[in-house]
């Protein structure tokens, strides 16, 4: 990878990293006060239910993988991914989507090392779309339940405009996807005439009718792929959603164990309700992992919630668990398989 590519990744790594930093530091500073100390100091700290948090995270890992494993094997039978290759896969794209808008960048690591366990693009992209197609039917399916149990708390202006948009980016790219498979002879159209725009941007010449074979060919096998999941293929579509149901009640708990450790009420269902809500607002394409945004709408929304004296160390904890413990340990495996943390590009997928 160049220079320029590798220098844009580490500005998004130190961007994301600082953003989050910075802002959990202004929130600590804004709400931590005496009261809050005297308080921490004179309630009894429950460190077990830390512990768990951290595990509830560590297992979406798993939860994940399997999915992933689930939606894999049933595209295609050869080559077999197993549990611990499907969720090493898993981690390892945790470090580029934290650093990405939407977590959009986590997308081409998992399919480019599911095309480097041997499946083809086209079917790596109709796995990993699968998993996508998933969470946006039972996200935006949790969406006006959750608008409903937190409308309660607070009237939402600001946050129901942001949710406004989250949700119309959501439903244009379900159409959109829907119509790449209606129409694959189109979508195949579009895709070589902006593979020869992007092509004129670079000086290395390629032949132009590879180019017209491989995205035949990887269309082809996608829309293969898709048309299986929501025809033929519906146990395992079944067996992935009933996986990406428990992946978001597995990590929707984090922050109820995380006020129960504080000696706090764990608020499950008004919990659950945030956590929809948080991630419409984070799968918005704005800073690099949403960092800053993140931390701003978790102290939004839990502190109508738990009150404004532990705002901060909640928010704290919970971006340490559930942002930066994936950041540091997406690095390690990601720097195992590449030999560097900046090394993957959106190139490799072009690669035969």
């Amino acid at each position: 990878m160049d220079k320029s590519k590798s220098r844009k990744i580490k500005y998004s790594i130190a961007l994301s990293v600082i953003l989050s930093i910075l802002l959990i530091i202004l929130i600590l500073y804004f709400t931590v006060d005496a009261n809050t100390i005297a308080m921490l100091k004179s309630k009894n700290i429950r460190y077990e239910f830390f512990i768990i948090a951290i595990l509830l995270q560590v297992l979406t890992w798993f939860i994940w993988g399997a999915r992933l494993k689930v939606l894999c094997n049933a595209v295609v039978r050869q080559p077999y991914i197993s549990l611990w290759e499907a969720t090493k896969i898993v981690i390892a794209n945790m470090f580029l989507a934290g650093i990405t808008p939407s977590m959009a960048g986590g997308e081409p690591v998992r399919i480019y090392l599911l095309k480097k366990d041997g499946m083809s693009l086209g079917a790596a992209t109709a796995s990993v779309l699968g998993e996508r197609l998933l969470d946006a039917f039972i996200i935006l399916g949790c969406v006006p339940i959750a608008l409903i149990i937190f409308q309660q708390y607070l009237p939402l202006g600001i946050i129901r405009r942001g949710l406004t948009i989250g949700v119309f980016i959501f439903i244009i790219a379900i159409i959109l996807f829907f119509l790449s498979l209606k129409y694959p002879e189109k979508t195949k159209s579009i895709l070589i005439s902006i593979s020869r725009k992007l092509k004129r941007l670079h000086k290395k010449q390629d032949d132009g009718f590879s180019i017209v074979e491989r995205i035949n060919r990887e269309v082809d096998t996608f829309h293969k792929g898709m048309y299986f999941f929501l025809k033929g293929g519906r146990k395992p579509f079944i067996i992935a959603g009933f996986l990406t149901i428990l992946y978001w009640g597995t990590a929707f708990l984090i922050p109820s164990m995380i006020l129960l450790a504080l000696n706090l009420p764990p608020v499950f269902l008004a919990s659950y309700a945030a956590q929809v809500l948080l991630i419409i607002i984070i799968m918005m394409p704005t800073t690099p992992g949403s960092a800053g945004v993140g931390e701003g709408s978790i102290a939004a929304l839990y502190s109508v919630l738990i009150g404004p004296t532990f705002i901060g160390v909640f928010v704290l904890i919970f971006r340490l668990i559930t942002f930066h413990l994936n950041l540091i340990v997406g690095a390690i495996f990601q720097y195992r398989i590449f030999k560097s943390i900046t090394s993957f590009s959106f190139n490799h997928l072009q690669q035969k």
